[in-house]
């Protein structure tokens, strides 16, 4: 590895801590609703609403992100969304109300937004192309890293919980569990504002605001010598001629010239999200909680989630730019829909019956004279065993003794639903998550990229955002079973389309894709 390499791993480090605020905010949730819900008294949809409002707030912050960053420096936002991180944090941890935590979520969701934007736009501006892709995944990598680190952080905040020690009980965790689970992720935010000041400006956003000596000096730190004239005259014929990036309108996204990348980023942005990665991922615990398996087995096996998620990921970067985005994105696609018809499966084949060894088991949690008319009577969906526990201990009693009263009652194959759950992680791990960021880097040309990221950021973020509200409702108006084979029809349509109309775009540089994508739909 080159001294120029070895630096732009160094920086691509420091700015990837934004992905790993990134994962760790947004996956923190999936410990937090078991106890929010109760405590708050929350309906199906204000929980939804709970976890999803984040990922509102990013939205809009995706949308502003690209522009601001060409007039102000990809940096300088960065270090703002930093900010905000541990400003949601702290807020998250003290709220005394539902409206106060919806707030300061909402606050996380625009440092979360401007992150996801620019911490790959300025990877790949700073990368050369035969690492670019693994670089730009490292993003991605860190994500999957806070993802893991907040699942398993949860889980030992539970089990400190219940920990005898001193040290322990003085800092309650017990009784302020899920408020030091959002609290934690200050301490990595102020860190990531601080290392912040290390990076450069990116190069190429220096040429485009015509400050070129600031640039050579960056591009001298980043290229080898002997490619540096190569690099300026690549930058600046793809900038000739073109709109300055922050006067670039909306609609010049929808040129007949652009149509093609414009198709595939929106398709991919929505592939992304409606295939369900964060119903597991803001959810995981509530799903394996479904299985009957328990509290403490949910926990736990949300981090196998969060293991299966990083291991796959870095699979994913060692292969990124020897297989290509497209072959990567065929497989993953395929074990994504497998995983999700073999969830449905497994979901379809449960049983439910309040015997009499279920109400031994219940007799501590529920009054188990109001289930007496259900005894010994089979349920063969989670819909109507869960409609009839409404029924019979009422809708408030039900949904606060839900996973007690599934754990007891059900017949479901764990394992089958554990193996389709870490399946579906590992081939979106090793597809969707890196792939799409390092694709959005890649097909637009430079004058627009910043606007063209925000657009599709914003379609991806929006229906994930969608995704997460409604899905607490998908699973107690359709049903588990349902849910999960509305996913896999949604990745088998997308497979289908990607591999009829997604091009390579590995091993070759931003100028060189620029030429390709735009001049072949030009062409065309």
């Amino acid at each position: 590895m080159t001294k120029q390499d070895r630096y732009t791993v160094k920086l691509t480090m420091i700015v990837a801590l934004g992905g790993f605020l990134m994962g760790f905010d947004a996956s923190v949730i999936s410990g937090v609703v078991k106890f929010i819900e109760p405590e708050f008294d929350l309906s199906k949809l204000e929980l939804g609403w709970a976890v999803s409002s984040l990922t509102l707030t990013s939205t809009l912050a995706m949308m502003l992100a690209g522009p601001l960053s060409s007039n102000f420096g990809r940096r300088v936002i960065l270090r703002w969304a930093a900010v905000l991180y541990a400003v949601s944090a702290i807020g998250s941890a003290l709220a005394p109300d539902f409206i106060t935590l919806v707030l300061a979520r909402m606050i996380g969701g625009l440092g979360v937004g401007a992150s996801l934007i620019i911490a790959p736009v300025y990877i790949a501006e700073i990368s050369q192309p035969h690492m670019r892709g693994r670089m730009v995944s490292f993003n991605q990598l860190n994500i999957v890293l806070g993802i893991s680190v907040a699942f398993f952080t949860n889980y030992m905040i539970l089990q400190l919980g219940k920990s005898d020690a001193s040290w322990a009980r003085s800092l309650m965790f017990d009784a302020y569990n899920w408020r030091w689970m959002l609290g934690l992720e200050a301490l990595p935010a102020v860190i990531y504002f601080v290392a912040l000041f290390a990076v450069p400006r990116s190069p190429r956003w220096l040429f485009m605001k015509n400050r070129e000596t600031e640039a050579l000096t960056v591009l001298e730190r980043i290229t080898a010598s002997s490619k540096i004239d190569e690099v300026i005259r690549g930058i600046k014929e793809s900038l000739k001629s073109k709109t300055p990036q922050p006067k670039v309108p909306l609609r010049e996204l929808f040129r007949p010239a652009l149509r093609l990348v414009l198709i595939i980023g929106v398709s991919v942005a929505v592939l992304q999200q409606i295939t369900g990665i964060n119903s597991v991922f803001f959810y995981a615990p509530m799903i394996f909680e479904q299985t009957g398996i328990g509290a403490d087995a949910s926990f736990s096996q949300a981090i196998l989630v969060g293991l299966t998620n990083l291991i796959f990921t870095i699979l994913a970067m060692t292969l990124i730019d020897r297989l290509g985005r497209k072959l990567l994105l065929m497989i993953g696609l395929s074990g994504i829909t497998i995983s999700m018809f073999v969830l449905a499966f497994g979901f379809y084949q449960a049983t439910y019956v309040i015997s009499d060894q279920a109400i031994a088991e219940l007799s501590e949690k529920v009054d188990t004279a109001k289930l007496m008319p259900v005894k010994d009577v089979v349920f063969y969906s989670d819909l109507d065993f869960k409609g009839a526990m409404g029924d019979l201990l009422g809708q408030a009693e039900a949904a606060k003794a839900e996973g007690d009263l599934l754990k007891a009652a059900g017949s479901i194959n764990a394992l089958l639903i554990l193996f389709g759950i870490l399946g579906f992680v590992a081939s979106f791990a090793v597809s969707l998550g890196p792939v799409m960021w390092v694709l959005f880097s890649e097909i637009f040309p430079n004058y627009i990229r910043g606007l063209a990221i925000s657009f599709v950021g914003f379609i991806n973020s929006a229906v994930s955002f969608l995704v997460q509200l409604v899905f607490p409702w998908e699973l107690a108006t359709l049903g588990s079973a349902l849910t999960f084979t509305l996913y896999g029809v949604f990745a088998l349509a997308g497979l289908l389309f990607l591999a009829s109309r997604l091009p390579e775009t590995k091993n070759k540089s931003l100028e060189e894709l620029e030429l390709m994508l735009i001049g072949k739909k030009t062409d065309s």
